[in-house]
């Protein structure tokens, strides 16, 4: 394998496998998931899979690293980032996700918590969920605003049964001023 291929997030060592839990390498549950039933062992491993699945159809990638966004949750250079879920305590039918970066700073959260909203109710039929709420973590510097849009595209698609996505397929750019989406 070459060194391009492992840095880019191709097989190797530095990554855990999807059937894998390891909590020490986990985001804790965040302020969005704690009321909830967090998901865990089995549960987790198999809601992961999925992601991964829906995330490489829809082309949720971290562009940092090169690779599918599920893969930062077995990566052993950055522990403590990725995806937790939670069953809504509050709606059956409903998973929450939320996504922890790598920094609070991340420049691609909004971007990828965007993404993962898409992949996850775009493609509804793939799993059993009628909802599936995606937040970034409170800790990140623009919580308030990425997590004001997704708040937004979940109320459009509560509304319509439909992803919006801006009428053109392309995540759209947010307003200079506002620094919001115009969803």
């Amino acid at each position: 394998m070459s060194f391009r291929s492992r840095f880019l997030g191709g097989d190797g060592d530095g990554f855990d496998d999807y059937d894998e839990f390891r909590p020490a390498m986990l985001p804790d549950p965040g302020a969005f998931l704690v009321d909830g039933e967090v998901l865990t062992g089995d549960d987790h491993a198999a809601v992961h899979r999925l992601a991964r699945a829906l995330f490489e159809e829809r082309g949720v990638y971290d562009v940092t690293f090169g690779y599918n966004l599920a893969r930062l949750n077995l990566d052993h250079r950055h522990p403590d980032s990725g995806f937790r879920y939670a069953r809504d305590p509050a709606e059956d039918g409903v998973l929450r996700a939320e996504f922890t970066p790598t920094t609070e700073f991340c420049p691609q959260s909004d971007t990828l918590t965007v993404g993962a909203f898409r992949a996850w109710n775009g493609l509804a039929e793939r799993h059993e969920y009628d909802l599936v709420r995606v937040r970034v973590a409170s800790d990140h510097a623009q919580s308030g605003s990425i997590n004001g849009t997704l708040e937004q595209l979940e109320q459009q698609y509560r509304e319509t049964g439909t992803v919006p996505d801006g009428g053109d397929g392309q995540v759209p750019e947010p307003d200079a001023e506002t620094n919001d989406y115009p969803f």
